[in-house]
Order: structure tokens, then sequence, then C-alpha cells
């Protein structure tokens, strides 16, 4: 049996799909999702409304390609807004530094060194927030875990499918929340 919907089983209790994920967030990917929402709910829906309402009034909506695809847009902005409405009532936001600024914890810009001498800078976010093009990284990820409660110059290693990879923390870096 062939289907676009079928794939290979696994076993819940190693698949890291099924893993808890965190429900912290900084507070400005709070205050981003925000704002999503409000633009969802306030300009994008009712524009969608309204130009589903003037396809459906042109007539027969079985071959009305128009209405077929607003109809698909609404709902799928429609989906989104409920998301992010239950995320965010779920979400915790941290906005404040934490005790000690020289451990890396949540909402930490941290330099790493590796074996060859290359430097990276990584941020660590909620799930809701990671960018790869920015170096923002999820506190679920393996290198966050590695890294989380370490201090300056300690020496971590995170377990990768192309082998084992040796960080040493070189800087570790907070910004104040608001700023």
């Amino acid at each position: 049996m062939k289907g676009r919907n079928m794939t290979r089983w696994r076993d819940p209790a190693k698949d890291p799909r099924q893993e808890p994920k965190s429900n912290l967030i900084t507070a400005e990917g709070a205050a981003r999702l925000r704002g999503i929402l409000d633009h969802l709910s306030r300009i994008k829906r009712p524009e969608l409304s309204a130009k589903v309402g003037e396809a459906a009034a042109l007539g027969d909506r079985s071959e009305n390609a128009d209405y077929t695809y607003n109809k698909k847009e609404l709902n799928r902005v429609i989906a989104r807004i409920r998301y992010l409405t239950k995320r965010l009532d779920e979400l915790q936001v941290v906005d404040r530094l934490p005790a000690d600024t020289d451990k890396v914890y949540f909402g930490a810009f941290v330099t790493l060194e590796d074996d060859e001498g290359e430097e990276m800078q990584i941020r660590i976010v909620g799930h809701d927030e990671t960018d790869t093009s920015r170096r923002w990284i999820s506190v679920d990820a393996p290198l966050a875990k590695a890294l989380l409660g370490k201090a300056l110059d300690d020496e971590i290693t995170v377990k990768a499918p192309a082998g084992d990879s040796v960080y040493v923390i070189t800087d570790i870096a907070y910004r104040t929340p608001g700023s």
C-alpha cells in the first residue's frame, strides 16, 4: 500500500519527536508571536473572509478556483490563529537574566570553538523561535542540552550522526530583556 502519508514505523519510546518540548520563550519571541497572531486575526482573516464572500457571490462554487483557493487559505489562517492562541497560553516567558550570568542558561549567546579553531556563536532560545540562519537553537537541541549549566572555558562533547564533536566555550553573553 503506497501513499504520501505513509511513514515508517518508529518505536514511540525511542522517537525523538515524541519527547516533550519545553515551553520556554524569550520576551522578544513572545512579542513576535503575539504580533503574528494580531496580524492574522485583525488583517489577514477579515481580508480572506471578504475574498471568499466575493467569490461565493459569483455563483457555482464547484468550478470557482478563486473561491476554492481563498477558502483553503482562510482555513489555514484560522488553524494558525487557533494554534498560536493555544501555544501562547502554554508558553512561559523568560523575561529576566539568570542569577549566575557566568554560566550558560536559557537566552544565552554562546561562542564556541571547535577542534580546528573555528568559532561559532549560537543563542539558546525556545522551540518556537529557533532560526538556523541566525544560529538560534532550541533549548531542547542536543548541543543546547550539553551547554546548559556550563561555564567559560568548559569543554563539551556533542554526539552527532557524523561522530562526536568537541567544543570549548570561549564567551557567554546575555541580552537584557527588553533591549
